[in-house]
């Protein structure tokens, strides 16, 4: 199959429409950048995390005619279970907020959060990636069922999203750290960690109500 720019470019705008937003998934790109903590290892389990999505739904889930009822319940259930609970983390954060040291993006005081582990930031981006029910109607549905309109093409439309999601969270970032040396006071971080409880509780509340509809 030869390789049509316009498919993939049409697939790598219309994957970067949908990642812009700040959810939950980019809030916490975002405040690992800002914190230093393992970034890079999170954008690239989010990145990754997100093209295995993509590939589930052009290759998959969009000739199935989507997710079924009941796996999609469990998953807002879950969703909704870890968004209030992040949220609340979030909402502690606030009201007890810790700046970072310049040359290390430490705490600055001995009440700060312990620093995650890797595996932790690896745990903590797959859960932002997959147990978000947003990102997988984004991802796998949308994207999925947009490319049924190419055809042949859809592999390409595919791959067209896949990068359109790499380039967002390498430039995503690239723009916290480099923030990170430029916002670090306690009235940013309790600004961001206040923006981000409401942000996770709107969403998780969202989610719930969909659920009784």
């Amino acid at each position: 199959m030869a390789f049509a720019l316009p498919t993939f470019t049409a697939g790598m705008v219309l994957s970067m429409s949908l990642i812009m937003a700040i959810g939950p998934q980019n809030a916490h790109v975002l405040r690992v950048g800002l914190q230093r903590q393992h970034l890079w290892l999170t954008v690239t389990v989010c990145a990754l995390a997100d093209i295995a999505l993509i590939s589930l739904g052009v290759l998959g889930l969009a000739q199935l005619g989507g997710l079924n009822d009941k796996l999609m319940g469990a998953m807002i259930g879950a969703g909704v279970l870890f968004l209030a609970v992040y949220g609340w983390k979030a909402f502690q954060r606030f009201l007890s907020p810790v700046a970072l040291n310049s040359a290390d993006g430490m705490p600055a005081s001995p009440a700060a959060e312990t620093p995650a582990g890797r595996r932790q930031a690896v745990m903590a981006a797959l859960a932002f990636s997959w147990l978000n029910p947003h990102a997988w109607l984004d991802t796998a549905v949308l994207i999925g069922t947009a490319s049924l309109a190419y055809g042949q093409a859809s592999t390409t439309f595919g791959l067209g999203a896949a990068t359109g999601s790499l380039v967002w969270f390498v430039l995503l970032g690239g723009a916290a750290f480099w923030l990170g040396r430029r916002l670090n006071s306690l009235h940013v971080w309790r600004a961001l960690d206040g923006a981000v409880a409401l942000m996770m509780w709107g969403t998780a509340l969202f989610l719930l109500a969909g659920l009784f509809r």
